[in-house]
């Protein structure tokens, strides 16, 4: 799959539709009845290689309300299963079609899919459609991970339908346009390895490796270089996700990417206060996807794939599973190290010491004791202005803060450059669940945009530590409740 630099506009490929039919359905766009467009992104507009105006046209606006496909698409519904909660599923675009992959005019190829476009053959009884509010927050949310530097999907644009959709109340029908380096899921390869014939898994791994790891193409164990290359990506992805305090809310296997980008923004959010239990999502009710047990579902998803892959690996089974096992035995390791080194640049360490560790657990222990906001904590250490608040009062804090500053003094560079790298690591702003709300608010109810376009612009520099966006680093009013969100389906 050679890319090409190309013409501006719409350059369709349609490489996904060359895998084995078994892996997608063709199907053609569900039309909506008045199309509205509520939110373009106009630097990913760009990015792709598209015009901003033309794709505020009419024509434009069909294409992204799914009313009529692009030039040079093939719209398809892509296969997928997964364990949902640890149960194993048959799945698939239930609510989404495939126009195609754009290639960029730096010959960039990336996934243009609709979400929400109605009924496929894998909706399973459900409507096809999706709700206003979940896809202006995964339009928000994506783009401050886009902001944070995390890889992630991005979201194009938001068009209403004129339609109404029924979940826990009616609200306005909405599509969203999301473009990612591919929707290629664990679940994709649990799908092969469950539905399809050797050569189908065979075929899928093949695309895969082409498609994000083409340095491993001619390589004689390339199947068993594609697991480790996954197993890195996603200690890396899930070891961001926890130093910003972000929330996925559903690691189920069909939200996992292969390429390592997040996907699937349902019940996200990103954490106040720290607490290791901290969970958002309205259906996880035990806690399986909880904050601090992000890297361990992260592990147990890599098994599944690895199960998956387990035809490929070897002929004979005993081996397979042998030669699997050594790659995941080296997760935890990849992780730790990630968080870690992660962990240092936030406390300004250039350098790493054996008393990192200990100095890390006794910051978070301190953070979690004193229900002490997570983010806020950091950028007060960055900014040399501790808070009046319990945690920086108490003589523990202060007998940690000594142990810090010792630490510091470990290392060849000034306080002035440790300040800078914590800068660097330290997000001021976060999208805060009670501005997303605010946000989405005003858009759903009022038709009011200016509340979203202020926050995504401030979300753009979360690393920015003038005095312009201090409103956002406000801590929402104390509630009785906790904060829940909800999947939109």
């Amino acid at each position: 799959m050679s890319e090409q630099r190309k013409r501006a506009g719409w350059n369709l490929d349609n490489s996904y539709a060359s895998l084995p039919p078994i892996f997608y359905t063709i199907i053609e766009p569900n039309p909506v009845r008045s199309p509205k467009l509520a939110i373009l992104n106009e630097s990913l507009v760009a990015e792709l290689g598209l015009d901003a105006n033309l794709m505020k046209s009419e024509q434009s606006l069909q294409i992204l309300a799914g009313n009529k496909a692009p030039k040079g698409s093939e719209p398809l519904a892509q296969a997928y299963a997964g364990h949902q909660f640890g149960n194993f599923t048959m799945l698939g675009d239930g609510r989404a079609l495939l126009y195609g992959e754009q290639i960029t005019p730096n010959g960039v190829r990336l996934d243009i899919q609709l979400k929400g476009s109605g009924r496929t053959p894998y909706s399973r009884g459900g409507d096809g459609r999706a709700g206003l509010g979940p896809m202006l927050r995964e339009y928000i949310i994506s783009e401050a991970m886009h902001g944070l530097g995390i890889p992630t999907t991005r979201s194009l644009s938001v068009v209403t339908t004129g339609e109404a959709i029924v979940r826990e109340t009616k609200q306005p029908g909405a599509v969203m346009a999301r473009i990612a380096s591919s929707h290629i899921r664990v679940g994709t390869f649990q799908f092969a390895a469950n539905m399809g014939e050797y050569e189908d898994l065979q075929a899928l791994a093949d695309y895969t490796i082409n498609r994000h790891y083409p340095e491993l193409k001619d390589k004689e164990n390339k199947y068993l270089l594609l697991l480790e290359e996954v197993v890195k990506r996603q200690a890396t992805l899930i070891s961001q996700w926890q130093l910003v305090g972000f929330i996925h809310g559903v690691m189920n296997t069909d939200n996992m990417s292969i390429s390592g980008e997040t996907i699937d923004y349902g019940p996200c959010a990103f954490m106040d206060t720290y607490d290791m239990k901290t969970v958002f999502s309205s259906i996880d009710t035990q806690g399986r996807y909880a904050y601090g047990n992000q890297p361990g579902i992260g592990g147990w998803n890599l098994a599944r794939l690895a199960e998956s892959l387990l035809p490929l690996l070897h002929e004979e089974q005993e081996e397979a599973i042998r030669q699997a096992q050594e790659v995941l035995s080296a997760y935890p390791e990849y992780f730790q190290a990630n968080y870690l080194n992660g962990m240092r640049v936030k406390l300004g360490l250039f350098n790493k010491k054996e008393e990192d560790l200990s100095l890390i657990h006794e910051l978070l222990e301190l953070i979690e004791k004193y229900n002490a906001d997570y983010t806020n904590t950091f950028r007060a250490l960055t900014m040399e202005k501790l808070e009046e608040n319990e945690l920086f009062k108490s003589d523990k804090f202060a007998q940690w803060q000594t142990k810090w500053s010792e630490r510091l003094e470990k290392q060849q560079e000034s306080k002035h450059e440790s300040i800078e790298l914590m800068k660097q690591h330290n997000p001021t702003i976060i999208p805060r669940n009670h501005r997303v709300e605010e946000a989405l608010d005003a858009a759903v109810e009022k038709g009011d945009y200016h509340v979203m376009e202020k926050l995504l612009a401030a979300l753009k520099n979360p690393y920015d530590y003038s005095a312009d966006n201090l409103e956002y680093t406000e801590l929402p009013p104390k509630t009785s409740g906790g904060y829940q969100t909800y999947c939109g389906t």
